[in-house]
């Protein structure tokens, strides 16, 4: 990255994951259709929305999946947006879509499955971290860079981005921009459901990392992993 100019602008992009999933079977659904929002997640998605309502948001990019959409539905709207879509920002691609993943009764429990279990850094039974966070990162940035661009006619005022994602490909995004490996455990990822990880830039170089959960706390234990 470039030195960034000492009074260059600071621009904002809120990494929002989605809320809670209608999911009462409990699978890894991923990519996978027909996974919206429960009730409680609509809930944690407007309440996502009021927390941002302070700020200048100013472009709303979404995930093309469902849950995400309608996370970003009450953003855009609190800012008389529309949501644009960025296939970018999509779930981590993962061989055990539709599965169970828990302890005991999961795929780690099936022998037919083992093969794909062998290497957790790259990690083999998915997409790639490397790739996850290029592509992640480069959404991100072209979101910063619509905030800019929209923020021109504003006399001194800096917009701001809300990108809406899912928990693996913004923890994975933020441990790139912060400088940390990719590989991680699943159960220490720092992204609750309907959370806030925002990167604030000064040029073109992250100078803050901030994480709130304006739903309260929630942890990967009980929900599927990079939900």
């Amino acid at each position: 990255m470039t030195a960034p100019a000492s009074g260059a602008p600071l621009t904002t992009v809120h990494l929002l994951r989605h809320g809670e999933v209608d999911n009462p079977r409990g699978v890894l659904y991923g990519r996978l259709p027909g996974f919206g929002l429960s009730a409680v997640g609509e809930r944690m998605a407007g309440v996502a929305a009021a927390a941002l309502a302070d700020r200048l948001v100013v472009t709303v990019v979404s995930s093309p999946l469902e849950r995400a959409r309608q996370t970003a539905a009450p953003v855009a709207e609190r800012f008389g947006l529309d949501v644009d879509v960025d296939d970018r920002l999509v779930e981590a691609a993962n061989l055990f879509e539709g599965l169970t993943v828990g302890v005991g009764d999961g795929v780690s429990s099936r022998p037919m499955y083992w093969r794909h279990l062998w290497n957790p850094f790259r990690p083999s039974w998915g997409e790639p971290y490397a790739v996850i966070a290029d592509r992640m990162l480069a959404a991100v940035r072209d979101a910063r860079d619509r905030a800019r661009e929209l923020s021109g006619a504003e006399a001194g005022a800096v917009g701001e981005a809300v990108c809406v994602s899912h928990q693996m490909p913004i923890w994975v995004a933020r441990c790139a921009a912060e400088g940390r490996s990719l590989w991680h455990r699943p159960d220490r990822r720092q992204c609750g459901l309907a959370s806030l990880t925002s990167l604030t830039w000064r040029g073109d170089r992250v100078v803050a990392v901030t994480y709130v959960e304006p739903a309260g706390p929630t942890t990967w234990r009980g929900q599927p992993p990079g939900a």
